[in-house]
């Protein structure tokens, strides 16, 4: 039988996101995400309910990964399957862990375009939230998930609505005008510092749009 691909969200205070800059010995300053990824025993928004031992199973098989893998990459907002997209990859999760029924996180923003996207929107205040990607089997009668596994987890913007599916933001910048030239922005101010100070600029602006 195959599994339902599985969307929660967890908003900022909800997971009770918190920011950490911290000072690489040979890799500069980074900014990490900390708060609760998942949340066991409890009716979620999506009407369904996960059993701490399903999130503790995963948990585990992730942890499995990181320490493989050295991290598990994650991207900015849902694709539309369970794949990771390089191209969108924002940061990575380097640890994760149980405490009581929930699954604690913490990922590390990389200096990639969406990676750029997260840590100029954060600086300039803007709420985030995270949201886990997975699968597994929910019984239609109570809501109950079995089987679980997560794939990832994505940093995602707050709904509008509630239950409202978090609109790609890299699909508004395109919509938007100048949209095309902050994404170029974006791009190569991986690679190039001179960019960059530009591209914080650009990217506020977008922001202050979005109205997010």
């Amino acid at each position: 039988m195959n599994k339902t691909p599985l969307y929660e969200y967890m908003n900022p205070t909800t997971a009770s996101v918190t920011l950490e800059s911290v000072d690489e010995a040979q890799g500069g300053k980074n900014l990490y995400m900390k708060g609760i990824f998942i949340e066991g025993d409890v009716r979620n928004a999506n009407q369904r309910i996960y059993p701490a031992h399903e999130i503790a199973k995963a948990v585990k098989t992730l942890n499995e990964q990181i320490r493989e893998h050295g991290g598990v990459l994650g991207e900015l907002d849902h694709p539309s399957d369970l794949k990771i997209n390089l191209d969108r990859v924002s940061h990575m999760i380097t640890e994760i862990y149980m405490e009581g029924s929930r699954g604690i996180g913490k990922l590390k923003i990389l200096p990639t375009p969406m990676g750029n996207l997260v840590k100029t929107m954060t600086e300039s205040g803007v709420k985030l939230g995270v949201s886990s990607r997975g699968s597994g089997n929910v019984n239609e009668s109570n809501g109950h998930v079995s089987d679980f596994e997560i794939i990832t987890v994505d940093v995602v913007a707050q709904p509008s609505a509630p239950h409202a599916y978090p609109k790609a933001i890299y699909e508004s910048l395109m919509n938007m005008r100048g949209g095309n030239k902050i994404w170029g922005m974006a791009q190569e101010s991986v690679q190039d510092p001179r960019v960059q100070k530009y591209f914080k600029n650009e990217i506020v602006k977008l922001i202050q749009d979005l109205k997010l």
